[in-house]
Parts: structure tokens; C-alpha cells; sequence
């Protein structure tokens, strides 16, 4: 991922917000501050491989600066709504997960609304697990929405 792919990552980004089921967020942020809170090297995009265009994304923030957490990681995946369930979100969750591991991350964190099944389908598929629910936890388009927590453990990864 890099800066020439900002508008259409942030289009992919706002589109999955309008669905109401990827976040609690409702506006996708400016370049600058995606790029804040982003790792610079555990971020990529899949594209179309004859125009070139942005089809999905999977970046990671770090979740703490303290030491202990340098392996741990929270991710998000983002697929273009025309591209949905064509082994894309997969394609890019399976190359973030090998880069991960190579970057020596141990655990990889994420957030899902219960009623997101795709997504969740897709990180169990991956290796994820479900954690924890925390309910009622953010009030979104009115309603009180529930999040799972889901987490995948590297086995390659050496304490």
C-alpha cells in the first residue's frame, strides 16, 4: 500500500462503512490520519491484475507501545463491494498473517460485528478464534451493537 493508492483505499474504506457492518466508524479518515495509525510495513492492497485497480486492503495497527506488546497486532481487511466473494479478503488475510509472522508478530487482533458472517467465516477459516463478545459496547446508527473479539495465536512465533 502505498500514497497512489489513497483514494481508491479510502473509497473501499467508506464503502464498507456504509454497509454499517464493518465499524463503528461512519466516515472514512483523511489519507494522513489512515496512514497515522497504520503500520507502514504490515499494509497491502490486492489488485485487478488487468487494470490495476484497488480492489481490497488489510492493514495492522499497534495495539500498545509498550515493549511486551511489540508482537501483537490489530488488523483490518476491506474488500471492494463488486469484489466480495471471490477469494480476495482470504487472498490478502493469508499474505498479512505470512508477513506477519515474518515481521515477528504473535497475535493478531481484530473486532467484528456478530452479524458481519462473512468476515467472520473468513478469519476462522484463517486460524482466528473467537475471545470474547463485548456487548453492547458502542450505540451505532442508533442501535446498540456487539462486538467479538477475535485473536490468531502464530505457532511459529518463539517466545
Amino acid at each position: 500500500m502505498c500514497d497512489g493508492d489513497a483514494e481508491q483505499v479510502l473509497a473501499i474504506y467508506q464503502a464498507g462503512l456504509d454497509s454499517g457492518q464493518a465499524s463503528f466508524e461512519t466516515v472514512a479518515p483523511t489519507w494522513e490520519g489512515f496512514t497515522a495509525g497504520k503500520l507502514p510495513h504490515l499494509r497491502y492492497v490486492a489488485a485487478d491484475t488487468e487494470t490495476g485497480e484497488v480492489v481490497g486492503w488489510v492493514a495492522a495497527s499497534r495495539v500498545s507501545t509498550r515493549p511486551v506488546y511489540a508482537g501483537v497486532v490489530e488488523h483490518s481487511v476491506y474488500v471492494h463491494p463488486g469484489c466480495q466473494a471471490h477469494g480476495i479478503g482470504r487472498a490478502l488475510l493469508t499474505a498479512f498473517v505470512a508477513a506477519g509472522e515474518d515481521a515477528g508478530v504473535w497475535t493478531i487482533q481484530s473486532g467484528i460485528f456478530p452479524e458481519n458472517t462473512a468476515s467472520l467465516v473468513l478469519h476462522q477459516a484463517l486460524g482466528f478464534r473467537v475471545v470474547g463478545t463485548r456487548e453492547r459496547v458502542g450505540c451505532h446508527r442508533g442501535i446498540w451493537r456487539d462486538v467479538l473479539m477475535l485473536e490468531r495465536r502464530s505457532t511459529a512465533i518463539a517466545c
